[in-house]
C-alpha cells in the first residue's frame, strides 16, 4: 500500500524544477511514492531528468522541503519479465513491484 501523504510544491521550488525538467512540465502537488511507512520523510516524483536513470524528487518532512536529484532504483522484480522499481536507489521500505497483487492464472 502506498503512502497517502501529499504535498503542494512551493512556488520557488516549482520554478526551479521547471528549469531542470526536460519536459518543461511539473505537477503543483505530489503524493509520496514510498510504501506506507512510519518515517516522517516523504518523496514525490517531479520529473525524469535528461541524465539517464536520474529523476527529480520533492523531499519533505513536517517543516522542511527541498528538491533532490536521485538515481533510479536498479532492482527488478522476480522472473524473466520482472518490472523495475519506480523509486530511487537506496530507498527505504519495499520496491514498487512488491506492492502489487499477483495475477491469478486460469487453467482450463
Amino acid at each position: 500500500m502506498q503512502c497517502k501523504r501529499w504535498r503542494r510544491v512551493p512556488l520557488d521550488l516549482a520554478q526551479e524544477a521547471l528549469q531542470k525538467a526536460p519536459s518543461g512540465c511539473v505537477d503543483r502537488a505530489v503524493q509520496c511514492q514510498l510504501a506506507a511507512h512510519e518515517s516522517d520523510e516523504h518523496y514525490g516524483l517531479l520529473a525524469e531528468l535528461g541524465t539517464y536513470g536520474t529523476a527529480l524528487w520533492l523531499r519533505w518532512r513536517e517543516d522542511y522541503v527541498d528538491l533532490v536529484a536521485l538515481r533510479d532504483c536498479p532492482v527488478t522484480g522476480p522472473g524473466p519479465d520482472g518490472g523495475g522499481c519506480c523509486l530511487f536507489a537506496g530507498h527505504a521500505e519495499q520496491h514498487t513491484w512488491e506492492d502489487t497483487v499477483a495475477a491469478v492464472q486460469c487453467i482450463s
